[in-house]
C-alpha cells in the first residue's frame, strides 16, 4: 500500500496513573518531553491532557496546557499537537441523592471545556461524543454542549478530532454534520474497548468502518490489550491509528511499555510490516488540511 498512515500518540490521559506505570507523565516538562520523544519516534500528531502535577488528576488549567504547548511548539520537534477537551465532561451521582454531585465531578460548561483551546490555538483538539458510564461517573456530552464546543472550537481556526465511543456516537456526528454544525471531511476517531461502550472486535471496527461518511478522514483504536491488534484492523481497513500510555501501558503481555515512544516504535514496525508506512508531520498536514506551522 502507497498511502501514508497518521499515528497519533496519546501520551498521558486522565485516568492511567502513576500506580498503574511508574513512568507515567505527569508534570507539563514530562508531558511535552513525552510529546517530543514521541514525534522523534514516527508519532506525527500527539495528542495531550494536562495533568495538576500535586494530585496528578486530569486538569483544565490553562498555566499547565500553555506550558505542555509552549515545549512542545518550542523544541521544534514539528510534530501536530492535538489537545483533549474531555475534562469537564464527568458527573459522579451521590449515593445517598443522586441528583447530587458526588466528589470526583467535574462537569462545567462548554465554553470552560474549550477556553484553553480557544488561547493556544493547537492544530487538532478532540470533540467527545459520548454520553456513557465510565469508571465511577457518567460522561455526559449532550448535543447543545456539543454544538457549542464545535463553533467555538472552529471560530478558533482548530480542527476537532471527533470521539466515537459506541454507535450512537456515530449518529449524533451525522446529525451534526446534517445541520451544518460540523464541517466536512469529518475527522473521526473510534474508540474501542473501554467499559460500557464499543465491544474491541473486528466486527464492531467493521461495522463503524461501513457506516462512516464517505469522504471522512478516520483512526480508530483498541484500550489495553485491544491496542496493538486494533491497530492493526485499523490499518487494513484504511484507517489511520493511534497508540500511547493513555490506552495501553503494556508493550506485550504482562511486559510495561518503556515509555510512549516505544509503543510508537512497535506501532510503526506493525504497520510497515503490512506494507505501509507512517507520515511525516508535514504529510500529517497535508492528509489533514492543515496549514504548515
Amino acid at each position: 500500500m502507497s498511502r501514508k498512515t497518521i499515528l497519533t500518540c496519546a501520551v498521558t490521559g486522565n485516568l492511567t496513573s502513576r500506580q498503574q506505570h511508574p513512568s507515567l507523565p505527569v508534570t507539563p516538562a514530562e508531558i511535552a518531553s513525552a510529546a517530543v520523544e514521541a514525534g522523534k519516534a514516527g508519532a506525527a500528531v500527539v495528542h495531550l491532557h494536562a495533568r495538576d502535577p500535586v494530585s496528578t488528576r486530569g486538569s483544565m488549567d490553562l498555566g499547565l496546557f500553555s506550558e505542555i504547548v509552549d515545549r512542545v511548539r518550542q523544541s521544534g520537534s514539528g510534530v501536530i499537537i492535538n489537545l483533549s477537551t474531555g475534562e469537564g465532561g464527568r458527573f459522579v451521582p451521590g449515593l445517598d441523592e443522586p441528583a447530587v454531585a458526588a466528589p470526583g465531578t467535574t462537569l462545567t460548561t462548554p465554553e470552560r471545556r474549550v477556553a484553553h483551546v480557544e488561547a493556544l490555538k493547537p492544530e487538532i483538539c478532540t470533540l467527545d461524543l459520548n454520553t456513557m458510564f465510565s469508571g465511577s461517573a457518567v460522561v455526559i456530552n449532550t448535543p447543545r454542549n456539543v454544538t457549542e464546543m464545535a463553533r467555538r472550537i472552529y471560530a478558533a481556526g482548530v480542527l476537532p478530532e471527533l470521539e466515537l465511543f459506541d454507535g450512537g456516537d456515530l449518529q449524533l456526528a451525522l446529525a451534526l454534520q446534517s445541520d451544518g454544525t460540523l464541517r466536512n471531511p469529518l475527522l473521526i476517531q473510534i474508540v474501542l474497548g473501554v467499559r460500557y461502550g464499543a465491544i474491541p472486535n473486528p466486527e464492531t471496527l467493521f461495522y463503524f468502518a461501513s457506516q462512516l461518511p464517505k469522504d471522512c478522514i478516520w483512526a480508530a483504536f483498541g484500550v489495553g490489550r485491544h491496542e496493538f491488534p486494533l491497530l492493526a484492523q485499523a490499518f487494513l481497513l484504511g484507517g489511520h491509528v493511534r497508540v500511547g500510555l493513555e490506552d495501553n501501558i503494556y508493550i506485550r503481555k504482562g511486559v510495561l511499555a518503556r515509555d510512549n515512544a516505544e509503543l510508537v516504535e512497535k506501532a510503526g514496525t506493525i504497520v510497515e510490516n503490512l506494507g505501509g508506512s507512517l507520515a511525516t508531520p508535514a504529510e500529517a498536514r497535508q492528509i489533514l488540511g492543515l496549514p504548515a506551522p
